[in-house]
This record gives structure tokens, sequence and C-alpha cells, in this order.
């Protein structure tokens, strides 16, 4: 695909109410669909919102709650990939929901550190461990949702401008609250925002990538 159109949500899900949140991804979903967009990343756990205590996260959203985001995923053509939790063995952990157009319900995956994906984005290939990295040679992008504070936010883009370099991937980092950015797969930093409820766009061509910044309406 010599033309690839994406984007990150950034918003901070302050509450456990998947029905609001529902509400509120589809508007980004929408506001993607105008912008013409292939692809959209939210930050972990926006489905959920966070727990107060980091040992108990919310419980994962039922079928019937995810359903319109199934319908807007079908109408748009767009995929899109949103913070969950999933319950496990061992309880419950930070996980990925991954909606695309030509399925009828969305595939989890436990979130790891991110997932790469091809344009096609049909599956996402999951890297368990920052330093266990096996990239799917065909991968063009990896995707990273995040919520993390200024405290951690300078290490976390610069761990991930790392990544980019190293690796020769595009990077596309979420994050809740705020400085979501994108990095073209030399490193070179594409477009970054500050905080506040937006939309960060990436557009691939035969040039390489652009980047923008379009407010939530």
């Amino acid at each position: 695909m010599s033309h690839w159109n994406i984007a990150a949500a950034q918003y901070v899900p302050r509450h456990n109410c998947t029905g609001v949140h529902v509400k509120h991804h589809l508007r980004f979903i929408h506001a993607a669909a105008r912008h013409n967009c292939d692809l959209l990343v939210f930050p972990e756990l926006s489905l959920t919102g966070c727990a107060m205590d980091a040992a108990l996260l919310p419980e994962p959203p039922d079928e019937e709650a995810l359903f319109p985001l199934m319908q807007a995923v079908q109408t748009s053509g767009m995929t899109v990939i949103a913070g969950t939790t999933i319950t496990t063995r061992t309880g419950r952990e930070k996980g990925l929901l991954l909606f695309n157009p030509e399925n009828d319900r969305p595939e989890h995956y436990l979130q790891g550190s991110g997932a790469c994906l091809k344009p096609d984005a049909a599956r996402l290939s999951i890297l368990r461990h920052p330093t266990d990295v096996c990239l799917d040679p065909q991968a063009a992008l990896f995707t990273s949702p995040q919520s993390v504070t200024e405290t951690r936010w300078r290490d976390t883009i610069s761990s991930l401008q790392h990544f980019a370099h190293r690796y020769a991937i595009a990077v596309l980092m979420a994050n809740a609250r705020g400085g979501s950015a994108l990095w073209d797969d030399q490193g070179q930093l594409v477009v970054r925002a500050d905080k506040g409820e937006l939309l960060l766009t990436g557009y691939r061509d035969r040039r390489g990538w652009q980047g923008d910044i379009i407010p939530l309406r």
C-alpha cells in the first residue's frame, strides 16, 4: 500500500463506565473517518478506565457493549485498536481489542509492550517484552498504547524513538495524558501533540510520513 492514513486518539478515560467510553470512542472514530483514516489507535485501558488500585483492573466489556463500535468500524471501513482488560487464569491484565471491518467480532490480545501490524491490519503481532523483539519483516508500524504521566513521558518517548531507529519501523504512540507522537522508520519525529483531547494523524505516501494535530470537536 503506497498510501496509509493512521491516527492516535488522545484522551484520558477518567472513570469505569464502559457505555460512556464507547460513546466517546465513536466520536473519535467518526472524526478519524472524516479524515479518511485507515487505522485508529486508542490509549491503554481506553474502554474500561483505570482502577484506583493498580492491582484491581476493571471488568472487561461484553460483546453487547462493544457492538456499536463494531458497527462503526464496518461502516467506516477503518481498523481500530482499543484498550481493554482481559480476564486470564491468574486474574485481569491489560489488553487490546482489534476491530477489523472484515470481521464480525473484535479480536482480543494481551497488551504486552506494544503491537506490530501491516497496512492490511488483519492481525496484530504483540511484543511481550521490550527486550524480546522479533518483528514481522512485513510489519510497517509499531503501535504503543500508553497512559504515562509527565514523570515517565520523557523516558517513554526516548525508548520509542530508539526503537523506531533501531528496527527501522514507524512508531505511533497513543498516550492518554498528552504527548502522543509519531516517528518515521528512521527514528525522526514526524508529529507530537501537547495535552488535550485530539487526534494525532499520520499520512504515509511515497515521499514518507507527514503528520497533523486535529482537535476533537
